[in-house]
């Protein structure tokens, strides 16, 4: 935290002057009020009263100004430092590869952005307001009450043990009431994405009643741990003015018997008793930030996971500094070609498993891809097929054996470089909110209005894009949830190819289209990236019959590869496929 502050530090200087100015006004108020019942009530000057509250309200106005000025720049502080926080985290997951964000999950993420990082906002605005202010108040009130008499401030300091005491049991307690309302939140608001996004399929199975079940029993945890806390809390401070009551009375007893002849007066009482509740109240703000601490120090613990986990996938030193000096504002390079001959993509014996997983999904795959050729890649559902290329643009690294780009391993790339040379049309078509326009220059976006035209053309958008009022500028929902499946995939299919790279990779990105539209498309593609290695993976034989190259996977291993009329000869598991879909497909086995 120190490190965020330190960026306000001129803020927070104008805070301590805020804070120094509003305690004194408050600490000087008791002795101006002891003056006026001394000098000037009882003894029935009222030329002396008036001078003194004209002094007093003076005091008031520059108490009120300090105030102000504490409470303006501790809220800029705290909400500033949050700001600071958010963004920190959203640029760390930036860098997370796809293990971290298997490893912390979506929905914990969207909480440790937002709600920890609100805690800690609360925790900042309540350390400054607070923390600056009360040390000065209970040290001159101490003092102060030590000057007046001090026999009676021995209640003040019989009184702070037991409050420390308390304070100490109730941080202990609420720490880890915090730490399983965090966790409980967690899953609340993991169960509530999943509803909302799954909100079709558990209609369509008629499972309304157990997902309302299973989040009120969710709810109910989270209810009754935030119950538990807040009733904690709430009982803190009528506890604590219990304790001043206590000091009050006990300091009215003894003043009784000590005024007028123990030369106590009954304005210097009133002083005191002043300087005891500015004491004890001080204590009590100040044991708000101890209470507050151990929720605000859990939130702070689950924030600096993120920021000390290391991401799994990073760059080399030297192709890190190699891209600074030469990438950065070069967006063009990933359009660099390559000879005729290279192979541009190559598979040697790689072999993969997930993070923390001994199963090897995939095992001693080994294949190119040429300039200009377009490699297919069909197998059954979980045989391996999207685990390959997500390898290629290092969503994952590879366990053993190396993926390389035109010679070189994508281990060694820079990230940005590496991914510049790739478009990747993804097996769920992943749109965001705004415009098709800005989804289609995502990742290009200096692409001209007719570039995008040509591109959707090619795709098959362009004509349901033109059906549109708002043509190109239409506003897509989140998600992309106002079109149809077949519409989000050819405006993804559009998208990668207004990147304009030398790699394309298309995970089964024809599947919710028709068979005409299919062939059309694929018809397209043949052309427009004939200079470009494509890799296909797909469910359809109509989608990769006329492919340069098929790839066989079954059980993370490749079990055969070659063309389509080869592979009917000598492969029995692509025989069993084609035969499947021979009448959906209506082709012929020759």
């Amino acid at each position: 935290m120190l490190k965020y502050l330190y960026k306000y530090k001129i803020q927070i200087m104008l805070s301590f002057a805020g804070a120094l100015s509003f305690a004194l006004v408050e600490l000087g108020i008791p002795t101006v009020m002891s003056l006026i019942i001394d000098n000037g009530i009882i003894k029935n000057d009222t030329r002396y009263v008036i001078n003194a509250l004209i002094v007093m309200i003076g005091i008031s106005i520059f108490g009120g100004i300090g105030s102000m000025l504490l409470g303006y720049c501790s809220s800029k502080v705290s909400t500033g430092v949050a700001m600071d926080i958010r963004n920190d985290i959203f640029e760390k997951s930036q860098e997370f590869s796809h293990v971290e964000y298997d490893k912390f999950g979506v929905s914990t993420m969207i909480v440790r952005t937002t709600n920890d990082v609100y805690q800690l906002q609360l925790f900042t605005n309540v350390l400054l307001r607070t923390a600056m202010v009360t040390p000065v108040m209970f040290l001159v009130s101490i003092i102060m009450t030590i000057v007046i008499d001090i026999q009676l401030s021995f209640v003040i300091m019989c009184t702070i043990p037991l409050i420390i005491l308390g304070v100490y049991v109730i941080a202990i307690v609420t720490g880890k009431i915090s730490e399983r309302q965090q966790l409980s939140l967690d899953k609340l608001n993991r169960i509530l994405r999943e509803n909302i996004t799954g909100i079709r399929v558990i209609r369509a199975f008629r499972k309304d009643d157990y997902e309302s079940k299973r989040f009120h029993e969710t709810n109910q945890d989270y209810t009754r741990l935030s119950k538990k806390l807040f009733m904690i809390m709430s009982a803190t401070q009528p506890s604590f003015l219990l304790i001043l009551d206590a000091a009050v009375a006990i300091v009215l007893y003894i003043s009784s018997v000590k005024v007028g002849y123990q030369g106590i007066q009954i304005g210097q009482i009133v002083a005191f008793l002043e300087y005891l509740f500015h004491a004890m109240f001080s204590i009590m703000l100040f044991s708000m930030v101890f209470v507050m601490y151990p929720k605000a120090a859990i939130s702070a613990k689950r924030i600096d996971e993120i920021f000390k986990e290391e991401p799994k996938i990073v760059d080399s030193f030297e192709e890190k500094n190699i891209f600074e000096k030469t990438y950065r504002n070069n967006d063009n390079d990933s359009n660099k070609k390559t000879s005729e001959n290279e192979n541009i993509i190559e598979f040697e014996n790689v072999c993969f498993s997930y993070f923390g997983s001994d199963k090897e999904i995939l095992k001693n795959i080994s294949f190119t891809v040429k300039k200009g050729e377009r490699v297919a890649i069909i197998g059954s559902t979980g045989s391996g097929k999207t685990s390959i290329v997500n390898l290629i643009p290092r969503l994952y690294d590879v366990t053993r054996g190396s993926v390389k780009i035109n010679g070189k391993d994508v281990r060694e790339y820079n990230l940005k470089k590496l991914r510049q040379k790739i478009s990747f049309v993804p097996q769920k078509s992943r749109l965001f909110s705004g415009t098709i326009r800005e989804n289609l220059k995502f990742g290009n976006k200096n692409a001209t209005d007719k570039e995008l035209e040509y591109f959707a053309k090619a795709s098959q958008a362009y004509d349901f894009i033109n059906r549109k009022e708002e043509n190109f500028d239409f506003k897509l929902s989140e998600g992309g949830t106002n079109l149809s499946g077949g519409q989000k995939q050819r405006i993804s299919i559009a998208r990668a190819l207004a990147k304009k790279s030398e790699i394309y990779i298309f995970d089964d990105s024809f599947s919710a289209l028709d068979y005409k539209t299919d062939a059309v498309i694929r018809k397209r593609l043949k052309e427009e990236l004939k200079d470009c290695a494509v890799l296909t993976v797909a469910q359809r034989i109509s989608s990769i019959k006329d492919s340069d190259k098929i790839i066989v996977i079954e059980s993370g291993e490749i079990k055969a590869e070659g063309k389509h009329k080869d592979l009917l000869q000598k492969s029995s598991l692509y025989r069993e496929i084609v035969t499947s879909q021979m009448r959906e497909e209506e082709f012929e086995i020759e």
